[in-house]
């Protein structure tokens, strides 16, 4: 008599196997790839699902708050279209990665690599060369501190600064021209939001509807022995 195989879990692809919620975009999933303590960037490997090192930090700054992106996005034409309707800049294309996302809390997480719910309250305008490179902010849901902010103008103004500053000079290598990255413009949640649905729908057009969730297996019914 044949024994049957040992069934195996995946770990579900952090981009493609993970929901980006029921009440997306109003409350997301959001995958954090680093938290404010690292020392180096770390990134999602696209075809693989696994975060590998991009590349040390070229300057002290470091993100402030953990950042990541939200599963099922992408940006694309739809992202593009509206970053070029709102800044008036031509030949705007997305830059075909998932929605980036940074989330306030108070709590100190200190590594990436896993999933939390977010709100979103506003984000950034980023243009980098000509692509569409938008970052939205978000506190955690429930959070102590930043769980009753709903506005960008409710955030914290250093904080946004930090943020700004940021990723204004992150992407700057020493020795190498000026790169042309701008914030464009801060937006409040109702346009976040807009912006999410864009990249929710340039995802759907690129790799189709969402896949169905694993069956989960089903528990052995217990014996009640008297």
């Amino acid at each position: 008599m044949k024994k049957k195989a040992p069934q195996h879990s995946f770990q579900a692809h952090p981009w493609h196997g993970v929901d980006p919620g029921e009440d997306a975009p109003a409350t997301v999933t959001a995958f954090i790839e680093l938290v404010p303590t690292d020392a180096v960037k770390y990134e999602l490997d696209k075809e693989t699902g696994i975060l590998r090192l991009d590349r040390p930090q070229q300057f002290s700054s470091q993100c402030p708050t953990p950042y990541g992106f939200i599963p099922r996005t992408f940006c694309g034409t739809q992202v593009a279209k509206r970053a070029a309707e709102r800044t008036g800049l031509k030949d705007i294309q997305g830059d075909g990665d998932p929605m980036d996302i940074c989330v306030l809390t108070e709590k100190v997480i200190t590594s990436g690599n896993l999933l939390v719910r977010a709100v979103p309250i506003g984000g950034f305008r980023m243009v980098d060369g000509n692509e569409a490179d938008d970052k939205i902010l978000a506190v955690l849901e429930s959070d102590l501190a930043y769980g009753e902010i709903v506005h960008m103008a409710q955030a914290p103004r250093a904080m946004v600064d930090r943020l700004k500053h940021y990723f204004l000079t992150y992407k700057q290598i020493p020795g190498e021209g000026k790169r042309k990255v701008e914030i464009a413009e801060v937006y409040d949640r109702p346009e976040a939001l807009e912006v999410i649905r864009r990249s929710m729908k340039d995802y759907q057009g690129l790799y189709g509807s969402a896949t169905p969730r694993a069956s989960k297996p089903r528990r052995k019914r217990s014996l009640n022995r008297k």
